[in-house]
Parts: C-alpha cells; sequence; structure tokens
C-alpha cells in the first residue's frame, strides 16, 4: 500500500504558522515506525510540481521536467493516445496593471453545459493552429496536437497563484500559444456563458492553460507502475492559502488514509508513504535493515511539525 501526499507543506509564512496547531498522531506512529528513504529536493521553477514527480515515478512515466504525458496516459481508455496530448483548463486570470495572476480558485458552478459551450466557440481557433479539443469534463479538456510533443508546460498546480508569466511556455512554438490566448480573452469577453457569471456575481473564464503534455513513449506500458492512494484533499485550501481549512483536510487525512496506512503496516504489509510539499519530496518505507532502523530512530525524536516544513 502507497499513500501519496501532494500540498503536505507550502512555502508560505501562513503555512508555517498553521503547523504547531496540526494534531497529526497517526502521521506521528508512521514516521517513527517507517524508515525516510534519500529526499528528492524540487528546483523552485520546476515545471513539473513534486507531486507530479512522485506520482510519476511510482507510475513508470517519464519524468522530463513539464513533459510528463498526463493528457496522453488520461487519452488511453475512450481516445487513440498516439501523438503528443495536452490538457486544456478553463481558468480565470486576473488581470492587473502589474501582472496577470492565474487564480487558485476553483471555478465555482461551471457545468457540463456551460463548459461545452465554451469548448465549441473555441474549438475553431485551436483547429487552425492543427490543435483538436476532446471534451473530458468540465473543467478540463483535451487537446491532441504535434505541437505538444516535446513542448514543456507548468503544471496548472505551479501556476495557480501565482503571475502567469513565470510559468508559461518559452518554446519558440509557444508563440502559437500565446496568440491563441490572446484571441481566446476577447472571444470570452462577452460570450452568453460569461455574462450569466457575471450577473450571478462569479468569476468569468477568460482564458486557458496548457499543461500535462507529452506522448507516451512506444515501450511503455503506464500500467506497469502500481498506483498509488493520492490524498487529494490539501490542494484546493493550499491554492487558495486557506490555512484553517488546510490543516481540517490533514487532520482528517491523519484520521483516514494514515490510519489505513498504519493498520496495513501493523498487519506485518509492506508500505510506503510520500510527503510532498512545494521545494522537497520525502518517501518512507516499511524496513528491517540495520540502517534504516537507525534512520526510523533519528525521525521518533522529531515532531512532524519540523519535518514538515523541510519539504
Amino acid at each position: 500500500m502507497h499513500l501519496l501526499i501532494p500540498f503536505a507543506h507550502c512555502s508560505s509564512e501562513g503555512c508555517d504558522l498553521a503547523l504547531p496547531t496540526l494534531k497529526l498522531p497517526q502521521l506521528q506512529k508512521l514516521l517513527s515506525r517507517l524508515a525516510p528513504e534519500p529526499s528528492e529536493p524540487s528546483e523552485r521553477f520546476s515545471l513539473s510540481a513534486p507531486h507530479e514527480r512522485a506520482l510519476a515515478r511510482a507510475l513508470a512515466l517519464p519524468l522530463t521536467d513539464g513533459m510528463i504525458p498526463w493528457a496522453a496516459l488520461q487519452a488511453r481508455p475512450s481516445l487513440s493516445p498516439n501523438g503528443a496530448w495536452g490538457f486544456i483548463t478553463p481558468c480565470h486570470w486576473k488581470i492587473g496593471s502589474q501582472n496577470v495572476v492565474m487564480s487558485g480558485a476553483a471555478l465555482m458552478d461551471f457545468s457540463d453545459q456551460d463548459s461545452m459551450a465554451l469548448l465549441s466557440a473555441m474549438q475553431p481557433y485551436f483547429a487552425e493552429d492543427g490543435i483538436r479539443l476532446h471534451y473530458q469534463q468540465a473543467t478540463r479538456w483535451l487537446a491532441q496536437s504535434d505541437l505538444f510533443d516535446g513542448l514543456a508546460t507548468a503544471s496548472l498546480d505551479r501556476a495557480a497563484g501565482h503571475d502567469v508569466s513565470s510559468w508559461l511556455p518559452t518554446d519558440a512554438r509557444a508563440a502559437k500559444l500565446r496568440r491563441l490566448q490572446s484571441e481566446m480573452q476577447m472571444l470570452l469577453h462577452n460570450h452568453p456563458v460569461n455574462e450569466s457569471r457575471s450577473e450571478r456575481g462569479l468569476s468569468v473564464v477568460n482564458s486557458f492553460w496548457l499543461s500535462g503534455t507529452g506522448a507516451l513513449p512506444s515501450a511503455l506500458n503506464p500500467d506497469a507502475g502500481a498506483a498509488p492512494v493520492v490524498a487529494a484533499s490539501l490542494r484546493e485550501s493550499a491554492l487558495n492559502e486557506d490555512w484553517s481549512a488546510w490543516t481540517r483536510a490533514w487532520e482528517q487525512i491523519d484520521t483516514t488514509e494514515c490510519a489505513a496506512l498504519l493498520h496495513a503496516l501493523q498487519r506485518g504489509e509492506a508500505v510506503e508513504l510520500t510527503l510532498c510539499g512545494e521545494r522537497a519530496t520525502q518517501s518512507f518505507v516499511s524496513g528491517s535493515s540495520n540502517f534504516k532502523r537507525s534512520l526510523v530512530n533519528l525521525f521518533k525524536s522529531r515532531s512532524v511539525a519540523r519535518f514538515l516544513e523541510t519539504l
């Protein structure tokens, strides 16, 4: 059993202030009984978030920064996975006088009907650049194009809440994407879906984000790796910097997923725990070597809060 927890810590003063208030007894027991693997640091401006790299490694996917083929993997069940794919995420950009910031908040009350209406309006513009859109869900579409082959793009989790200029693709081919984003801002400005959202006091959809680009290697079997259990409930509160909600979500994970992992360990099963922050990933495994036991002893005297702030 492998449990992966993204956003276990964030590089924020508010998060650091919340850490000492966390009550995570199940996690503390796990850290005192599992042996740490070598930590994997992450570059500040790496395009793929640490938890995405950890998940890709578990699934035996390529680990090239910004080119983990998440969209191609999603296309496999119902669409041909051949060629390069990407995710197109309808999103809200906060446009200021000095910068443009990707909203970290999820689009509220964004129905399948509204999403498909926007996709229908945007489709011809994408098609002109050889990009074929496929509806997947309201907040994320699949896109297929040779343009995405070898094009590194930033994860939505990296860009959310930040100035988009730091995360836009820099490849020469990205000029088409920048033009498309400008065209979509004009197209969407007076779209009936957005007029209705404005009337209801909701954030409008005024741009899109491309991520998850790449192609599945022909020799790769994406089913070869064992999929971990991903505890995803910290994401929204972390991106919105709602540290009270983040604390509650962490404590809920502790009483559910962490408790289940601890019970599996107590039954003698092989288990793995992977904790991911913005700066590093740390995995812990069940093991019995003398060296690993000595490392476990080091973590017994270390508080959860002190450990999490290293991620």
